[in-house]
């Protein structure tokens, strides 16, 4: 299987090939030449694996450089019951995703059993252990450069503490996280984490991402690497539990089932748009966004308008609040036909701070079965008191999104599954005011914000974060 750029002026390169660099050359993000495909019975096959063995059948085909074994022993380290050892009480941790039933055909999937207690963690442990094997086989090094607007660099610095060969550099919006998700990354010691504040918002962050991966020479010579979404291990890595939900509710392969995704930069909704293309039987993807609504608007007009830092609001679901979302470029590639011309043009436009609109095709988006619909903090506090009430189950403000989109949008006798992408405890201030209560966590977090940070302040500046790049490897 060979990885083409979105925009097409790269060379097609293997699975390891791309593995550590996120952004092709050309600007592009990679996707494979084909999607391979599942038929019936490959779907009756894969019904009752567990999640490990249902990995390595949709990772082994999208993954042909590494061999079979070694992948195999690589997806069994990483998905462990003792790496999601934060199930709900009465699931089973070894589920690795289990489902939890709110009511008849409307289910939570639950991703956030992990470390650092978000979906992140799915696909960031499966990275961390792939870097680890490449550089090994190669004896080469990397440094991470990253961006998070709260759950992505806890997950990625879980993941790579420690990682021979590995440094990682996270840029993250000063004082725009939770007191939880800053504790978890600048609480950490190991010496190959370093963490950034930028006095900014995410889009500043990413930006700065961008345009030091955008430098081919910096970016050879320092050995850049990515984990974000652009990178390509991760949106593979969360394809599997779109399966694993499938087949969690339902018994035969003629039904169809949606997921409501609470998105900001796109890669978890586009996981599912992949696992769609490769067969999956996929009634409708909700894509459900907070006040940053820029996809909402998109699904609605076909007109893609990012707003820029300075109308990014700062919103209590804050893993969301992103305005250019860094995976829709992966989308638009096949929405247009795969034409990668195309895409360079939609977005010159983007990169220079501009719109544009693809109205035309919004009848092949309703193909693709995307929906979307968007929630504010009065709806999402109501929305967790609601789910309280009614079912028992306390849920964060970024799942509140998504399952109040999916209760607005979802079909008759169609089972819907609402991605769970963190555990209430991350958003400790939102979930006192929605129910008057702190949320429980887990006892080897309690007393995580009191315990010594260390990170560096930073403005929006390109040529200073190269050079502290430079200072911390030199």
């Amino acid at each position: 299987m060979k990885y083409i750029s979105t925009r097409g002026l790269s060379p097609a390169l293997s699975f390891s090939e791309i593995l550590l660099g996120g952004l092709a050359p050309d600007g592009g993000l990679y996707l494979p030449e084909h999607y391979p495909q599942f038929s019936d019975a490959d779907l009756s096959a894969m019904r009752a694996m567990n999640y490990a063995d249902l990995a390595f059948a949709i990772l082994s085909r999208l993954i042909d450089d590494i061999p079979a074994a070694d992948l195999k022993a690589i997806i069994d380290k990483t998905y462990r019951a003792d790496v999601y050892a934060y199930a709900r009480p009465g699931q089973n941790a070894a589920d690795i995703t289990p489902t939890l039933k709110l009511e008849e055909q409307l289910y939570l999937l639950c991703l956030s059993n992990g470390p650092t207690l978000a979906f992140k963690d799915m696909a960031m442990q499966l990275l961390g252990n792939l870097f680890e094997y490449v550089l090994a086989k190669t004896g080469k090094t990397t440094n991470i450069l990253g961006a998070t607007s709260g759950d992505t660099g806890s997950a990625a610095e879980y993941a790579m503490r420690g990682k021979k060969g590995v440094s990682v550099f996270m840029l993250s919006p000063h004082k725009k996280m939770s007191r939880f998700q800053a504790a978890q990354m600048f609480s950490l010691k190991d010496e190959n984490i370093h963490n950034i504040a930028v006095n900014g918002v995410f889009d500043d962050c990413q930006d700065m991402v961008k345009a030091v991966s955008n430098d081919a020479q910096f970016k050879a010579q320092y050995k850049i690497g990515a984990v974000n979404s652009i990178n390509w291990g991760r949106i593979v890595a969360q394809v599997v539990y779109y399966f694993k939900g499938y087949f969690a509710v339902t018994t035969s392969n003629a039904e169809k089932v949606s997921f409501s995704v609470p998105s900001g930069n796109f890669g978890n909704v586009c996981a599912g748009h992949i696992a769609r293309m490769m067969g999956l039987p996929i009634d409708q993807l909700v894509v459900a966004t907070n006040e940053n609504d820029v996809l909402d608007e998109f699904f609605k007009t076909g007109v893609y308008r990012p707003r820029g830092s300075a109308n990014t609001y700062q919103t209590s679901s804050p893993s969301m609040d992103i305005s250019k979302a860094s995976n829709f470029e992966r989308f638009i590639f096949d929405l247009v036909g795969r034409d990668s011309a195309k895409v360079r043009e939609l977005w010159a436009s983007v990169d220079q701070g501009g719109a544009f609109d693809i109205h035309a095709l919004m009848a092949k988006v309703a193909e693709y079965g995307f929906v979307s619909g968007s929630s504010n903090h009065q709806q999402r506090m109501q929305t967790i008191r609601d789910t309280h009430k009614k079912y028992a189950v306390s849920i964060d403000t970024h799942t509140a999104d998504g399952l109040k989109v999916a209760l607005e949008r979802r079909a008759p006798k169609v089972p819907m599954l609402v991605l769970e992408t963190a555990l209430p405890a991350k958003f400790e201030d939102a979930m006192v005011e929605a129910l008057g209560a702190v949320p429980e966590r887990p006892s080897a977090l309690i007393g995580i914000e009191a315990l010594p940070q260390r990170f560096d302040v930073m403005d929006f500046d390109v040529a200073a974060i190269k050079q502290y790049i430079v200072n911390k490897v030199s």
